[in-house]
């Protein structure tokens, strides 16, 4: 038997060390199972074809229905998984080039904050508030429903919040617009500033 394409991402973290932004239950759920039934959804759906030798980036621009679904959520949860650090880390305030463009683009980090927050609060349903980047460097906010992603507009995902319900239920209930303000405590901007000085 050929081993599985597609792997459950590592986390950079220990599953508690997010606490009390994100609960190590909600690590459990969030990650080790819904994330996994989405790995484990797309192995079998692109074993024996085409899709088997592309990216996760590559099979979100062309496929659709259900492989589409499972690559997205696979593609949108590692990069949200892999932008938090341990609230004891360092790294939690932009610096370098992320921040020259956040002031250049959104007038201030308060002022990019509010509007990315917004975004996610005005979201209807379930999906993905985003930070991009497009090929100029220039930063823009989208909102994405399901497991929609910014690769699919030609842009650079930079930095996301997750706003199906599954992501914070289990430790603000309804409380969506407390759940996007207190994860600014664990974004590792390090990380983000990388993804965007690899455009």
């Amino acid at each position: 038997m050929l081993a599985a394409l597609f792997t459950l991402m590592t986390l950079p973290y220990a599953p508690e060390a997010l606490e009390p932004v994100i609960s190590r239950e909600t690590i459990e759920f969030h990650y080790g199972k819904h994330l996994q039934t989405y790995v484990d959804n797309l192995n079998k759906m692109v074993a024996g074809t085409e899709l088997e030798a592309m990216t996760l980036e590559e099979i979100v621009r062309k496929s659709e229905g259900g492989i589409f679904n499972n690559a997205g959520q696979i593609l949108n949860h590692n990069l949200y998984f892999g932008q938090f650090s341990p609230v004891t880390a360092d790294n939690h305030t932009p610096q370098g080039a992320i921040l020259e463009a956040i002031n250049r683009d959104f007038g201030s980090l308060e002022d990019f904050q509010k509007e990315f927050e917004q975004k996610g609060v005005s979201l209807f349903g379930s999906g993905w508030v985003w930070l991009s980047a497009d090929k100029e460097g220039k930063l823009v906010i989208t909102q994405e429903t399901n497991a929609n992603n910014p690769v699919t507009k030609g842009l650079r995902p930079l930095l996301t919040m997750d706003v199906w319900e599954h992501a914070y239920y289990i430790d603000y209930r309804n409380r969506r617009a407390a759940h996007l303000q207190a994860l600014w405590q664990i974004i590792n901007w390090e990380e983000v500033n990388r993804r965007y000085e690899d455009l």
